[in-house]
């Protein structure tokens, strides 16, 4: 989800909710502490130098029941981080206290903000040896035929 739709998505709010991926919410006394820009210079695996941005969030608990945050508050903020910090329409990254730091992606069910999964992966794959999954095969459904021919689909 990119900063400008947040932006909207706070305009027509009366409360602010986060949904965790396992469906849990975040309690609502929560506070976001950061809005920031991370960038991020690094060097792949392949060799190939890349750099991203993201915008991010960081959620924290607060025991603090008498202050939540409300959606005109949470736009203030992030229009003040845009002009101040200068940052673009990017993607949101959330972090939020489990274990752990984690990182989350940022989406809308029309309801509450989902903080979504993050995955690890491999950026330069054709550059280490890793190859795509090749399709699978449904063994029943391979015709069978008296005899194998190159290309037939028959082994």
């Amino acid at each position: 989800m990119k900063l400008s739709q947040v932006k909207s998505v706070l305009k027509e709010l009366e409360r602010i909710g986060f949904q965790l991926p396992n469906g849990e919410l975040v309690p609502n006394h929560f506070h976001v502490t950061e809005v920031g820009k991370i960038t991020k210079h690094f060097i792949d695996c392949g060799g190939t130098e890349r750099k991203e941005e993201v915008v991010n969030f960081q959620l924290w608990n607060a025991n603090d029941y008498d202050h939540r945050l409300h959606p005109e508050k949470l736009l203030n903020i992030i229009e003040l981080s845009e002009k101040v910090l200068k940052i673009a329409d990017l993607e949101i990254e959330v972090e939020y206290q489990a274990d752990t730091i984690g990182k989350f992606g940022l989406d809308f069910d029309g309801q509450h903000f989902l903080l979504t999964s993050k995955q690890t992966d491999c950026l330069a794959k054709d550059q280490c040896g890793i190859h795509a999954e090749k399709p699978k095969k449904i063994l029943s459904e391979i015709q069978t035929a008296t005899s194998c021919a190159p290309g037939s689909g028959c082994c």
